[in-house]
């Protein structure tokens, strides 16, 4: 067992799979394709802005050969749906250089590695695929767009899980916890891997970054736990507030069938007139 840098942190995971050959063969076990790269970016940005948003992938490489661009996003968000469906359509949209034609001419995939579950109940499997070829009126799919945005959940690996994701996946899930038997992963990528992330060789400047992410996230979950603390306190108040104006009102309701003046109701129950006139009329 080793103490390594868990893959949960974007720094780190960054850090381990912009080697070139881990990234190929990772594209290679979760697109199954084969690219030809030297080099991955981090924190790509295209050089002009696509839109109102400027994108910025964690991973990013292009076999110009082959015309494919693969993205690779670590993600804890909420709202990755949408994220990152901007995110691949940025990527094809850059591509369109002018208004006199519409051409995509490089086959742009994203990979969205979610390295938590969202709370909403939102995601219930280990890969789901988007592959944008519309289907007929006879239930056939028609290969017109080879595009594919590819979303992974490693802590809902399950017997469904493709062989080849699931190796993956398995060992993203164990590396979260900061410790890893590495005698379970014998293949030379994560060998690699898991040289590139252990405690001991990780560099101090990149220890710093994980211990900044690492407050913004508890800070984040603090916040978030404030919140519904304080959304909750301020639901039964509103709860008593309007048990006690309920109350009010049927007192009033019985004062004027007793003949009491709108204005004394009023004195004695500290409702508006017009409240207990509304209320009078509902009734």
């Amino acid at each position: 067992m080793i103490e390594i840098a868990p893959l949960k942190y974007g720094v780190i995971f960054k850090h381990a799979f912009s080697q070139p050959e881990v990234f190929k063969q990772f594209v290679k076990d979760v697109l199954g394709i084969e690219i030809n790269i030297d080099k991955v970016y981090t924190e790509y940005e295209y050089p002009r802005q696509v839109g109102f948003v400027r994108s910025k992938y964690d991973l990013f490489a292009e076999d110009e050969k082959q015309r494919i661009i693969v993205e690779i996003q670590q993600i804890k968000e909420e709202d990755f749906f949408d994220h990152f469906l901007y995110y691949h359509l940025t990527s094809l949209i850059e591509q369109v250089g002018n208004f006199q034609e519409y051409s995509f001419e490089r086959i742009v995939h994203t990979i969205v590695v979610l390295t938590s579950i969202p709370r909403d109940g939102s995601v219930n499997f280990s890969v789901a695929v988007s592959d944008m070829n519309p289907t007929d009126e006879y239930g056939n799919k028609l290969s017109i767009y080879p595009h594919r945005l590819v979303f992974l959940c490693p802590r809902l690996v399950n017997v469904n899980t493709n062989p080849s994701i699931r190796k993956w996946l398995e060992f993203i899930e164990d590396s979260l916890d900061g410790r890893i038997e590495e005698n379970n992963y014998s293949e030379k990528v994560f060998q690699d891997i898991l040289s590139s992330i252990r405690k001991n060789n990780i560099d101090p400047a990149k220890l710093a970054e994980i211990k900044d992410e690492a407050a913004w996230e508890k800070e984040k979950q603090r916040f978030r736990k404030e919140s519904r603390e304080e959304g909750i306190q301020q639901g039964i108040q509103q709860g008593i507030q309007q048990g006690e104006k309920i109350k009010a009102l049927e007192t009033a309701r019985k004062m004027h069938e007793k003949g009491f003046s709108a204005e004394e109701i009023q004195e004695l129950t500290g409702l508006r007139i017009e409240d207990f006139k509304d209320s009078n009329n509902k009734n």
